[in-house]
């Protein structure tokens, strides 16, 4: 891939973290790791129906800066990124070019209709 890509929507990172729930188990919330201007690209939609609900899942190719790994600005699979009410699960990381200058993750967001 030629060229920096344009880092033009600002993307809060989040994680997901366990708090025991008293009875044996556990609720999750999600905290907030930083913020991130990201270059956000879709890719082709599908839809599914479950449970009287349709689910609309679209992926995305979502560059930021590169970080290191074991960073904690350096996005991981386990989390998500947020834009407004918008959620984008992560699926994958990797480097988009040789020198780790940038970062594509491949992600998904998932949309009730």
């Amino acid at each position: 891939m030629s060229g920096a890509p344009v880092l033009n929507r600002r993307l809060q990172l989040e994680a997901p973290q366990r708090t025991p729930d008293g009875a044996g188990g556990f609720t999750e919330t999600w905290a907030l790791v930083g913020t991130l201007w990201a270059a956000v690209t879709p890719g082709s939609g599908r839809e599914r129906s479950g449970n009287q609900l349709t689910l609309s899942r679209v992926p995305y190719r979502i560059v930021v800066r590169g970080a290191p790994a074991g960073a904690a600005s350096r996005p991981r699979p386990e989390q998500r990124f947020r834009e407004g009410d918008r959620l984008f699960r992560i699926l994958a990381v990797t480097e988009r070019d040789a020198r780790g200058h940038y970062l594509t993750c491949f992600a998904e967001e998932e949309v009730s209709a």
